[in-house]
């Protein structure tokens, strides 16, 4: 058993050591491009990322214990004692079904996935920053170029120093402010007013309150040159001062611990007591379901494979800050932010290549490789519904029916008319009782109906019950 810990151990330092030497995300989207056959088969033998990785301590811990409980009871029990450890088997075997595993763990990935994704998309990137600086901060002399790179290294100071807050992988590239002044983010000057501020709390915020004094400052010279610029460059700012929040808020606000608990516990109480529940037990007492005694579970490792390496994927994304070979590689963000922000908005501010006509000036020819060629012979997606095709009925115009009543109250539309509203007339009558009805609408029995004096009440009446007796042919009309 100790040489056991010891190998381990060893697997363990070494692999501390590989990680310094080596980035941190496994990409395979390459190998993946196509869905051919076996073409995810060899993602199954790399190791770095893998789940092997992950759980080939627990693997192996699982087998030891199993053939412990497996040994002891074939050779060293008594048969009074067998019959015991067979009950207590079957028993463990019987209700350790009723922990809910899929469900439990399910929802439990879910989360931290969730939760994973959204750390990643909160990451402080400052390309539209440097965008909005590089065109509203203007000046090619030396004090504009100042203010440009003064102002977007403010910007990734203040990321800097949040995620040295959040990350191990930078707080061992930067364990003191010391570290940073050195890496150039931050002057000494800057550094004593940071130390000098009387905060209890993370400062990671006083570089963008400088940022925006200078930009007030820089708006007052004049090289942003009207408001709307300055708020433009503000709303930039919060957008990514809110990032930088919402990290610090992911790092201080974690996944209940309950529930974790939970579910750490559910998955290793199930396979402790599948250790005793799963085993093979002696065929000739007819215990139902071990009828044969293979010696080796393989189904019970299959389960414990995918279980157990169901609750370390959860482990693995639950924090993403880590040294874990999928964690984001954030030393190298610092590095590419820090790069491209100085570049934007000092090597490349007003450098730019002359306006030229462009190829597709007086005609549009698209160019192919040959590999790529029947692409083009491909028409263009107009829509699902492009070349649908339509009977001649569904292809004719469907008039409104003309029955004795609707022709009376809803004359049938000319080609052309518009609205929903008809004001319908009794082309009877020398003046006609005048309605204002909905088109294919519902009729109300109380609407009022004017007419003449001398139209009497009972023809009053039948007038009614006509605009009535419309209701159940306007289901008619509608279907048609």
């Amino acid at each position: 058993m100790r040489k056991l810990v010891s190998f381990l151990g060893g697997l363990e330092r070494g692999d501390q050591e590989w990680r310094l030497h080596t980035s941190m995300t496994v990409s395979y989207t390459l190998e993946v491009a196509e869905a051919t056959f076996g073409g995810f088969s060899k993602l199954l033998f790399r190791w770095r990322g893998s789940i092997y990785k992950l759980l080939y301590k627990e693997f192996l811990l699982f087998c030891l214990l199993y053939s412990f409980f497996s040994i002891f009871y074939r050779f060293f029990l008594s048969e009074r004692q067998q019959v015991l450890f067979e009950d207590v088997a079957l028993y463990c075997d019987q209700f350790a079904n009723f922990i809910p595993m899929s469900f439990v763990l399910g929802f439990y990935v879910t989360l931290a996935f969730n939760r994973w994704w959204g750390q990643y998309t909160s990451f402080p990137l400052p390309d539209n920053l440097m965008m909005v600086v590089s065109g509203n901060v203007h000046g090619t002399d030396e004090r504009g170029r100042l203010l440009r790179r003064t102002l977007m290294r403010y910007a990734n100071l203040s990321s800097v120093l949040i995620l040295r807050s959040i990350s191990t992988r930078v707080r061992r590239r930067f364990p003191t402010l010391d570290h940073v002044v050195e890496a150039g983010f931050m002057t000494r000057l800057e550094h004593s007013k940071l130390q000098g501020l009387n905060s209890d709390f993370n400062k990671y915020w006083m570089p963008l309150t400088w940022f925006t004094n200078l930009a007030s400052v820089a708006r007052q010279e004049g090289r942003i040159r009207d408001d709307i610029a300055l708020r433009l460059l503000m709303d930039e700012l919060n957008n990514y001062r809110g990032k930088c929040s919402l990290l610090f808020h992911y790092d201080w606000i974690s996944i209940p611990l309950v529930y974790t608990q939970v579910v750490t516990l559910a998955v290793y109480s199930f396979f402790g007591f599948c250790l005793i529940g799963r085993q093979f037990l002696n065929p000739e007492k007819g215990y139902k379901g071990h009828q044969l005694d293979l010696y080796v579970p393989i189904f019970t490792l299959l389960q414990f494979f995918f279980y157990a390496g169901w609750l370390k994927v959860g482990e693995l994304i639950i924090n993403p800050f880590g040294e874990d070979d999928d964690d984001f590689e954030t030393n190298q963000l610092i590095d590419r932010n820090i790069q491209v922000s100085m570049l934007a908005v000092d090597d490349m501010h007003q450098n730019l290549p002359p306006a030229e006509k462009d190829k597709f000036w007086l005609e549009m020819s698209f160019p192919y490789t040959k590999s790529t060629a029947l692409e083009n012979c491909r028409p263009a997606f107009m829509g699902s519904t492009y070349d649908m095709r339509l009977s001649e009925e569904d292809l004719s115009i469907n008039q409104n029916t003309d029955s004795p009543v609707l022709g009376r109250y809803l004359p049938v539309s000319q080609p052309g008319a518009l609205g929903n509203s008809l004001t319908c007339q009794d082309q009877g009558a020398s003046v006609g009782v005048q309605l204002t009805c909905l088109k294919m609408g519902s009729f109300d029995s109380s609407q009022e109906i004017s007419s003449k004096p001398f139209l009497g009440q009972e023809e009053r009446a039948d007038s009614i019950r006509e605009v009535e007796d419309v209701c159940p042919l306007r289901d008619e009309v509608s279907s048609q």
